[in-house]
């Protein structure tokens, strides 16, 4: 897997999400914004050596706009955050929602995900015990850790822990992937015929278009360091 990792931050109205990608970004807090449509960052940043590009998109937690985006930024992201408040229960309850909602998208039974219980700096308002965000991370097959946005804590810390993790999955998978039976390999080697010079110069000939199309058409993403 390349170094560029698509991270997406999901949760309910009202929970901090932007406060915890802004955080990360800028290294700021910001108390008061418009709800959130879609607001996509770029990041570089050196993890355990490895110099890594991160793509983040932090979307609506409103449900009136959630079907501007809908499945679309679940089924291309490597890792997501799930955050809730620890000062609402109802917004915990959400990120079940959210869990089903990503790994219906990706078709998968299990993904890169952290679970993030925001607003730990509030502790006289908490509604959700850190003991019920641990039981839910581990029986989601998640990370977790509760944030607090203004206070600027296990902010960096989460977002790193989930490329780790996206990392780990995606070595996992392919310790996992079946090798190319031997048998198999030959075989194939056998049926295969064996190229003409003329063949040979036509795939040269080829190849040298499809490097030359690919070399006027090809973009590069920008990515804009904060």
């Amino acid at each position: 897997m390349s170094n560029k990792y698509s991270l997406v931050v999901v949760g309910s109205g009202g929970v901090g999400k932007s406060a915890v990608t802004l955080n990360f970004m800028r290294g700021q807090f910001v108390e008061e914004y418009d709800p959130t449509i879609e607001d996509s960052y770029c990041k570089q940043v050196n993890l355990d050596g490895v110099d890594c590009t991160l793509d983040i998109t932090d979307t609506a937690g409103q449900e009136e706009y959630r079907g501007l985006w809908g499945d679309k930024f679940m089924r291309s992201g490597d890792g997501f955050l799930c955050v809730y408040s620890i000062t609402s229960k109802s917004s915990f309850e959400e990120v079940e929602v959210f869990r089903d909602q990503i790994l219906r998208a990706k078709d998968v039974d299990t993904c890169p995900m952290i679970i993030l219980g925001n607003k730990r700096d509030l502790e006289d308002y908490r509604e959700v015990d850190t003991a019920l965000g641990e039981e839910f991370a581990r029986n989601s097959d998640a990370l977790f850790l509760e944030t607090s946005a203004k206070e600027g804590y296990n902010i960096e810390e989460a977002f790193f822990s989930i490329v780790r993790h996206i990392r780990d999955h995606y070595r996992n998978v392919e310790d996992e992937a079946p090798a190319a039976a031997p048998e198999a390999a030959d075989a194939a080697a056998v049926a295969a015929p064996a190229a003409t010079p003329a063949d040979a110069g036509a795939s040269t000939a080829d190849a040298g278009k499809s490097k030359s199309s690919k070399s006027a058409g090809g973009k590069k993403s920008k990515c804009v360091l904060l």
